[in-house]
């Protein structure tokens, strides 16, 4: 699918880099090795306990840097930021793997879940099934579909891979046309971007309009544009109790205490 953002150039980098993943290790091997890793931990059930404590569930997220605001942090140690991130109340990780765009790697994800006891996402640009048995043999508990990145056909795919291979699954969503379709899908978890791919302006207006469109059996996940205590306390006063954030936190000297800030 084009999509007029940079979605399609990253995807286009996507498509090689599965080719070439391919020639190393086949889908049958993947899914071989996806069997043998550890059972993977309860991402969505671990955003629902947090919800029902009346607690904020927040995935905080690990990341180095964006394509559109270059390097985030320096400093970049995921095992601290792990560690800080699980002290200080978060429910689950986000990791970038990303490597070419969002200067991620596999090894980041293996080694902050293997630092802490929380749930992680694989935060890349899931477009074919081998890369979902890649996910979950590389010790992910969940997987991100970008609906925009992503026809009905292909979401329908990963998202039975994902099931297959045990992996949760976080759904983005950015227009009333995308969820639609996420909803359809009957996906458990939908996350709201706030960020306009086009422009890469964010508005928490998108996340409060299209809530309201919601199955209440789906939980929501707002993401992208928390920075204070007055947003959270915005969503909140709206029933968006799960938060997805990184930026606002790695640009902190401590990351794990930007989270206690903002959300406890």
């Amino acid at each position: 699918m084009s999509t007029g953002t940079i979605l399609d150039k990253i995807i286009a980098r996507k498509q090689e880099e599965i080719a070439v993943g391919k020639n190393n290790y086949t889908l049958g091997e993947l899914e071989a090795m996806a069997a043998n890793e550890r059972k993977a931990r309860g991402f969505i059930s671990s955003l629902f306990d947090r919800v029902r404590d009346h607690q904020p569930a927040v995935i905080a997220e690990i990341k180095k840097a964006s394509p559109s605001k270059g390097v985030i942090r320096d400093d970049f140690d995921p095992v601290e930021i792990a560690r800080s991130y699980e002290k200080n109340g978060a429910a689950c990780l986000s990791v970038l793997t990303d490597k070419d765009f969002f200067q991620g790697d596999e090894h980041y994800l293996r080694a902050a879940r293997n630092a802490v006891n929380l749930p992680v996402l694989r935060k890349d640009f899931m477009i074919d099934p081998w890369q979902i048995f890649e996910s979950r043999a590389m010790g992910a508990d969940a997987i991100l579909l970008i609906a925009a990145a992503l026809s009905d056909e292909q979401m329908n795919e990963l998202y039975h891979a994902a099931q297959q291979a045990g992996c949760d699954v976080l759904v983005e969503v950015h227009t009333e046309e995308e969820l639609e379709r996420a909803v359809n899908l009957n996906a458990e978890l939908i996350g709201i971007n706030n960020r306009n791919l086009h422009t890469f302006e964010t508005s928490l207006n998108t996340t409060l309009t299209l809530a309201e469109k919601v199955p209440g059996d789906r939980m929501i996940v707002t993401e992208s544009g928390i920075h204070t205590s007055e947003d959270v306390k915005l969503m909140r006063k709206n029933g968006i109790n799960a938060f997805l954030v990184g930026e606002a936190f790695m640009r902190a000297e401590d990351p794990g205490a930007a989270l206690k800030s903002l959300f406890f």
